[in-house]
């Protein structure tokens, strides 16, 4: 599977910061549970390449 297969999994996602200064993903689906901690850094790293593709789709979207 990757980025341009569509699936019908449905998941949660739930972010915050947790007790030990990490931020925490934590993605629920079905049974499976995975919590995924980084250093505020990464977060915000990861922060930007969300906003990335979120401009990068709009772009796509209004040529399409």
């Amino acid at each position: 599977m990757g980025i341009n297969t569509e699936s019908d999994i449905v998941a949660n996602l739930q972010i915050g910061p947790t007790d030990k200064g990490m931020v925490r993903l934590f993605v629920e689906a079905g049974e499976i549970e995975i919590p995924m901690d980084f250093e505020p850094e990464e977060a915000e790293e990861i922060a930007e390449e969300i906003r990335a593709a979120a401009q990068s789709a709009r772009t796509r979207k209004t040529r399409g």
